[in-house]
Formats: C-alpha cells, sequence, structure tokens
C-alpha cells in the first residue's frame, strides 16, 4: 500500500523555499485549502481561516511556550561548547543535548556567562545528557538572559531579537518547549477576536515540544520507528469546551500536529474528553481511524518526518503528496516560518 513504507514520503524541495524568517505580518502567510470530499486545491491568505471555520465549531490550539533552551559557551579550554536543554527534572537538573558529545563526560563544565555554568552529571540511555545549572540567580532567569532561541536546524542563521517573538504564538503561556507548535504562529490577536465573536470556541491544551520532532525516520518501515515522548495537559476547561462542542454537533479544528497528537492520545472510547495529565509517544501514521479530530491546520513537513505521515493520515496519501507538489510548484514556503495548510 503506497504510504506505508518511509521512503514514500520522501520529496525534492528547493533549497530557497525552506523559510528563514517569518512573513512580515503573521496572518499574511499563504494558506492552501485541501477538501478532503472532493480532492480540490484552494490558494489562500491566513486571514481567510475566519471565513473557513464555522460558528458553534472549535478550534484547539496548543499554549506551550518556547524557552530559551540552546546555551552556548565555553569549555575549561576555551573551546566553544553547546548545551540544548530538552526538559527540567527539577533542582535545577536537565536533560540536555550537547555538542560536542564525545568531550562533555560526567564532570565536565560548560562556562555560558559569569557565575552561570552547566556540569555535566551523567549520560543517558539514549546518549542525552543530565546536567546541572549552577546560578546566583533562579536558573529560569539565568536561561532567559543568556540562552538563546532555538530556531530549527534548517534555518542557517543565528537568532535574532525578533525571533523571541515571532518563533512564539500569540497565546503562548506555559514554559516548556524547545520548538514551537508553528501552525499556530500564523494567528493573530484580531483573528482569534474575530473567531470568538463569530461564536467560535477554543481550546486551550498543552504539549511540550520535543527536538525529536524534527527527527527523521530513519527505518523502511515506519512501525519500526521509536517515537519521542511529549508531555501533555488537557484543563478542565479545554476538555468541558471541546464536549459541548460535541454535543451541539460542531466540528474540531486541531491548530497543528501537536494539538492532534494531544487529543488522539486522550479521546475516550465514546468520543469525549476528560482533563487529563501525561506523556504521549503516540506516532499517528497510514492507516488510522481519527477520533477527536475533524479538520487540520497545519504548516508543510519536512521529508520522511512523523508529521508528514501524520497529515498523510489524516487527508490520505495520495491527495497529501499531491498537495505537496502543488505547493512546491506554487511557490509556498515550507517549514517552521513558512505558510500554512487547512484540511476540511
Amino acid at each position: 500500500m503506497k504510504g506505508d513504507r518511509t521512503a514514500d514520503y520522501d520529496f525534492d524541495l528547493p533549497e530557497d523555499r525552506i523559510a528563514q524568517s517569518p512573513a512580515d505580518k503573521r496572518d499574511e502567510s499563504r494558506l492552501m485549502v485541501v477538501r478532503r470530499d472532493t480532492g480540490e486545491i484552494e490558494h489562500r491568505i491566513f486571514r481567510d481561516i475566519v471565513h473557513l471555520i464555522p460558528s458553534g465549531d472549535a478550534i484547539v490550539v496548543n499554549s506551550t511556550r518556547v524557552f530559551k533552551a540552546r546555551l552556548l559557551g565555553t569549555r575549561d579550554s576555551g573551546a566553544p561548547a553547546e548545551i540544548l536543554l530538552l526538559k527540567s527534572l527539577g533542582a535545577n537538573n536537565y536533560e540536555a543535548m550537547v555538542h560536542p558529545g564525545g568531550k562533555l563526560k560526567a564532570g565536565r563544565r560548560v562556562h555560558i556567562a559569569p557565575d552561570f555554568d552547566a556540569e555535566i552529571l551523567e549520560t543517558t540511555d539514549r546518549r542525552t545528557r543530565i546536567v546541572h545549572l549552577h546560578s546566583p540567580v533562579p536558573v529560569e532567569d539565568a536561561i532567559e538572559m543568556f540562552g538563546h532561541v532555538p530556531l530549527p536546524p534548517y534555518i542557517h542563521r543565528v537568532d535574532e531579537a525578533s525571533d523571541a517573538e515571532r518563533y512564539q504564538t500569540v497565546y503562548a503561556r506555559e514554559p516548556g518547549s524547545v520548538a514551537a507548535p508553528t501552525a499556530g504562529l500564523h494567528f493573530t490577536p484580531e483573528i482569534l477576536d474575530a473567531l470568538a465573536i463569530k461564536g467560535v470556541a477554543r481550546a486551550d491544551i498543552v504539549l511540550h515540544v520535543g527536538a525529536g520532532t524534527f527527527k527523521p525516520v530513519e527505518v523502511e518501515d515506519p512501525s519500526n520507528h521509536v517515537m519521542h515522548e511529549e508531555s501533555y495537559w488537557i484543563p478542565g476547561e479545554a476538555a468541558s469546551a471541546l464536549n459541548a462542542t460535541r454535543a451541539r454537533g460542531g466540528s474540531i479544528w486541531a491548530v497543528g500536529t501537536t494539538s492532534v497528537r494531544t487529543l488522539e492520545s486522550v479521546v475516550a472510547s465514546d468520543g469525549r474528553f476528560v482533563a487529563s495529565a501525561g506523556d504521549t509517544r503516540i506516532f499517528i501514521r497510514p492507516p488510522y481511524e481519527f477520533r477527536a479530530v475533524d479538520h487540520l491546520l497545519t504548516n508543510f513537513h519536512l521529508p520522511r518526518s512523523t508529521l508528514l505521515m501524520l497529515v498523510a493520515a489524516f487527508a490520505g496519501y495520495d491527495l497529501i503528496m499531491r498537495a505537496y507538489r502543488e505547493a512546491i510548484d506554487s511557490g509556498y514556503r515550507f517549514y517552521s516560518y513558512g505558510d500554512a495548510m487547512v484540511i476540511v
């Protein structure tokens, strides 16, 4: 069956189609509308999303906040070193990725700023490190002061002051992600207000995005891929809003693959949602029966990625690959700072 092998998700993308910076205005990104019932593809502007979502429906947004997880420093020798914080473990300890890995063993230190050091405590089974941050001020403040926005590896530039705002959704609240839930980057307060006035409900959930979101599937059979773990939280208000939407016959629009993975991880067999928190390793790929999500807003994803496989499971493999070819031919901008697609 087409779509059941990793190679099926290869495509050639010209380097200049990988967005290195965001659009001048969030809502001026392009929006491809993909209709599953007819196979029709339309080309619009993102602000048109207000006209596409009917009154009585609900949007689900991931209100995680990207923290300045990239710490640049030097080793005792003066040579450069880098630490990418992945997850807080409490007591100023973090799981982290480090570079150069061969040099940063237990007992070594990376000097990030005066009186702000990262001490390597141990190497984990998955070759990440447990690091302890030494700081005279609360470590969260030191990270915010001296850390860098962890831009994705395909953005070939250093982070700039503007990235602290633009690589963040306007509704970001809960710090914990090392990558933005990028489908939400297109929303403005004005669009959110217009949807609310129209009668579209909003449910804020949290899934903290890890660095594994960029990891390609390296095995030919996707079922052998080890999925990264991410923590989520669905508040009671969000569950109630979604259940009320279902009760009145409304549809649920997931903003981003992170929202999809969260909802599909927790939806009950009867389609109801309950307040919950936990970790998920859910890997959605064809064939998959969606129980929580009716429509999906997403960006354009990397070849051979779990995210592209999720989108193919939602819209159908053939339709999505045709949409990607049309996006390339039509000059769409790809990946985190790129344009958007909505699947209806």
